[in-house]
């Protein structure tokens, strides 16, 4: 991998120079678990002012981790000064955590609040002005991190995932009958854990070759989610600590899980940002719509985007960027 830091995207920092944004990775623990995260610091950033600065946590999407578009977007919101933190889930990435890829809402949405911790305790970080953004699930667990952390000032999501709603009802709600038997299979996979066998499922076929997934692209419709996850995290943004997968029995976990359920909770400044193509589009509408008691709250759509463009696509990454901007340097000020 050439980048020193590891980063999966277009324009990321190669080095830290002075005048310029830089990154420093940090790790600190989260419920007694190690977390593996990367700050970024504005170009201006200077441990010897008195200035305070803003702050903005990023959590990644389902299967991916911190080099990929979540780094991308905290770099981003750094360029415009806000000192930003992007960290991988405890369990995936660097972070520590075992079995590996197990993915509980409740560590999810604990993760969020230790970014918050975490911020909140750096000298030149202003603890009145910390905002949070999610990134497809991670939106959808900063979103539920929100309703009841209030040290969040104001919150925003780019193509949110509901986890719970899919791994329940089936992808657009196809699928309802079928809950019973994933919880099934997932009481099977744990007692299988319990016994020292882990068991993974994803949307990313496992060892296959590119010209394998390209063709498995071919078998899918254009700019819907799962064609263009396998273009992104298998293809173009491939990152060893990235692979789509996570154990199992955590449908136990995910199935009970919805973020629409307590959207009421919701009374903090409110941006959730989506693509106007995006076949995920209607969790985003049904959770804004639920937001009841968030009175300054908008549902932004990106024309011609699709979900995973969102994360790369240079045109929809400004959009999405220039209206977080806009949003945190407001509600932030």
């Amino acid at each position: 991998m050439s980048n020193p830091f590891g980063l999966i995207y277009g324009g990321a920092i190669e080095a830290n120079e002075p005048g310029k944004v830089n990154i420093r990775p940090v790790r600190y623990a989260v419920d007694g678990i190690e977390a593996a995260a990367n700050l970024f610091l504005p170009a201006d950033y200077s441990e010897k002012n008195k200035k305070k600065y803003p702050a903005v946590t990023v959590a990644h999407p389902n299967g991916g981790c911190k080099e990929q578009v979540a780094g991308l977007y905290a770099q981003r919101l750094a360029e415009l000064g806000f000192i930003t933190l992007a960290c991988d889930a405890r369990y995936q990435g660097e972070s520590g955590g075992e079995p590996r890829l197990r993915d509980y809402p409740a560590n999810r949405i604990g993760d969020v609040s230790g970014m918050v911790d975490y911020l909140s305790q750096l000298p030149k970080v202003d603890f009145s002005r910390i905002g949070a953004l999610g990134i497809c699930g991670g939106g959808g667990y900063t979103l539920a991190c929100a309703q009841t952390d209030k040290r969040i000032k104001a919150v925003a999501t780019l193509s949110m995932f509901n986890s719970g709603r899919v791994r329940r009802n089936g992808f657009h709600d196809a699928d309802k009958e079928g809950a019973q038997k994933r919880l099934r299979q997932a009481a099977v996979a744990r007692a299988k854990e319990l016994r020292g066998e882990v068991e993974y499922i994803g949307f990313l076929p496992p060892d296959k070759t590119d010209e394998e997934l390209r063709a498995q692209m071919l078998t899918l419709p254009e700019n819907t989610l799962y064609r263009d996850g396998i273009e992104y995290y298998g293809l173009t943004h491939k990152h060893p600590n990235a692979t789509g997968s996570y154990t199992a029995e955590s449908f136990m976990k995910l199935i009970a899980f919805d973020v629409e359920d307590r959207m009421d909770l919701i009374d903090q400044p409110l941006l959730m940002i989506c693509g106007e193509k995006a076949d995920t589009l209607y969790m985003s509408v049904d959770a804004f719509v639920k937001a009841v008691n968030a009175d300054d709250k908008e549902l932004y759509t990106i024309p011609n985007a699709s979900h995973i463009r969102t994360y790369w696509v240079e045109e929809y990454v400004c959009a999405a960027v220039n209206k977080l901007g806009a949003f945190f340097g407001k509600k932030l000020k």
